[in-house]
């Protein structure tokens, strides 16, 4: 059972600055392609357009509908991601889950900010909600990279 003060470190000044400060929501005009992911379980949603160019994203959007968790992993996220490849998003995405749901190391860089995150370890119902941005990418990625071919 969780103690206040457990809710209070996983709700940190940090966590709620990043929350409310998401970067790359304006939408894109003319996506290559799109990408919507829900957490079945609270109901957050998160939706990614991107382009690519020679296998990078060139322009990035998000439209993120989630709690303050969900919210501060898509502003880390969201900072790094124009001129990542799949292989990069993917890398981070499976390093968050293990993070979360393994204790595994921090994701390397330049996703290390997930750190901000190591107290959501103990709250496996918002591990769903973390990792939505990063499943929107990938999604998104791959159909791109499916019409394009």
């Amino acid at each position: 059972m969780s103690t206040d003060s457990d809710l209070i470190k996983l709700y940190s000044q940090r966590i709620l600055a990043l929350s409310a400060s998401i970067p790359h929501q304006a939408p894109l005009a003319d996506p290559q392609a799109v990408a919507k992911t829900r957490s079945p379980l609270c109901g957050s949603t998160v939706t990614v357009a991107l382009r690519l160019k020679d296998g990078r994203i060139s322009e990035y959007s998000q439209d993120v509908k989630a709690c303050a968790l969900g919210q501060a992993s898509a502003a880390v996220s969201g900072a790094v991601m124009p001129g990542r490849t799949r292989e990069d998003v993917a890398r981070a995405r499976d390093q968050l889950r293990a993070m979360l749901k393994e204790n595994g190391p921090v994701p390397d860089a330049p996703f290390e900010g997930f750190e901000v995150l190591l107290p959501a370890r103990d709250y496996k119902n918002r591990h769903a909600s973390i990792l939505l941005t990063l499943d929107a990418t990938v999604e998104a990625f791959d159909k791109a990279l499916e019409a394009a071919a």
